[in-house]
């Protein structure tokens, strides 16, 4: 006999957050194969500036040429194989060279010096191994794939609907570095629903309303939505006290709500009225996350004498640490023998649509690849 409660759409199974080879699966199918956001284009202002982004067994450089142009590559000498850069950011006199023997490549990826090579030998047909590689509003974006499709397709309609916030103009503040125990995609999750919030985070919910705001139709590519503020407050920080001005663009009903929104499969994008947080998921293992948190302001603010942001990052390094510590509870319970799908509640449509989206992007695969 089907039960009301059997209609009801449930979590996935166990194996989306524990399975080692469904995780390499996905680390494919969602890094590979998409474009995922590899930070920001302040990271690499001049020429020659670089910083390495890793996704599974990649290592991928992106830098800056000398005619501003952004380039990624592989970072792989194409002499042996070497690894050319080691440290994760720096600064490249001019060119890129290969410590183990030598192999010169331009800012651009041309090889420009190969020592001891015999008399034929054609530099032209081995420059690095490039990385698709694109821009949205001062976020930059790599996709490993042979043939992407474009980045503004994968985004929709954002651009349009982020404009306002001109994040191209925005400048890192400060940047937080987390390793939380816990597959991917439990912190996409957490992210996306506020229900846990009057119990998790006392400080964030007297700041906002819990059920208040509104979900944007799910769609193939991201999820999310705005909430607002409680009365009298007026942005997220430990206060709720605006200490900065409004970010210029902003309408009066944009200067009273955060909009959360997880674009696919790595960026959680948070825009405030006052400045923008983000946060990058680099998965290393089924239950294991790297996460990148970074606070962004308007920098016509970061120059006024007595310019203070701590209270907005500390308030969300409090709040991060609260979510990462249960997203970790849920990965050692969703891996207990007697866990089953659970029912999600009528408010967490986005968590169900995420996961549709998953299960959707696993039966294409299959499809393709026969398996």
């Amino acid at each position: 006999m089907v039960t009301r409660a059997d209609l009801l759409p449930t979590t996935l199974p166990a194996r989306y957050y524990t399975d080692a080879e469904l995780f390499q699966d996905e680390l494919e199918r969602f890094f590979c194969q998409t474009w995922i956001c590899a930070g920001r284009i302040g990271q690499i202002a001049s020429p020659g500036d670089f910083f390495l982004r890793e996704i599974g067994n990649e290592s991928i450089i992106i830098t800056r040429d000398e005619s501003g142009h952004v380039n990624a590559f592989y970072n792989v000498c194409r002499h042996r194989g070497t690894r050319i850069c080691a440290t994760h950011e720096g600064k490249f006199a001019g060119r890129i060279q290969c410590p183990y023997h030598g192999w010169t490549y331009g800012l651009e990826g041309s090889l420009i010096g190969a020592p001891h090579m015999a008399e034929g030998f054609r530099r032209e047909e081995y420059p690095l191994n490039r990385v698709h590689c694109d821009l949205w509003d001062g976020h930059v974006f790599i996709n490993l794939s042979e043939n992407p499709r474009p980045l503004l397709e994968q985004l929709d309609c954002l651009p349009q609907e982020f404009a306002n916030w001109g994040m191209r103009e925005l400048c890192l503040h400060r940047r937080i570095e987390y390793e939380v125990k816990t597959n991917w995609k439990l912190i996409l999750l957490n992210y996306n629903e506020c229900l846990h919030c009057p119990v998790l985070h006392p400080v964030l919910n007297r700041l906002s309303n819990y059920l208040s705001g509104d979900n944007h139709q799910p769609n193939a590519n991201f999820i999310g939505g705005s909430m607002g503020f409680k009365d009298g407050v007026e942005t997220m920080s430990m206060d709720g006290k605006l200490r900065r001005s409004y970010l210029p663009g902003l309408t009066e009903t944009q200067r009273h709500q955060v909009l959360y929104y997880a674009v696919y499969p790595n960026l959680l994008l948070s825009l405030h009225p006052d400045y923008m947080m983000t946060h990058t998921l680099w998965p290393r293992a089924v239950d294991r996350t790297e996460i990148i948190c970074e606070w962004h302001f308007h920098p016509a603010e970061m120059s006024k004498p007595g310019f203070y942001a701590d209270d907005a990052v500390e308030f969300w390094d409090l709040t991060n640490r609260e979510d990462w510590r249960i997203s970790e509870l849920s990965q050692a319970g969703i891996k207990s023998r007697v866990y089953k799908p659970g029912p999600y509640s009528t408010r967490e449509g986005l968590l169900h649509a995420f996961d549709q989206m998953v299960l959707e992007r696993e039966a294409q695969a299959k499809g393709r690849w026969g398996k």
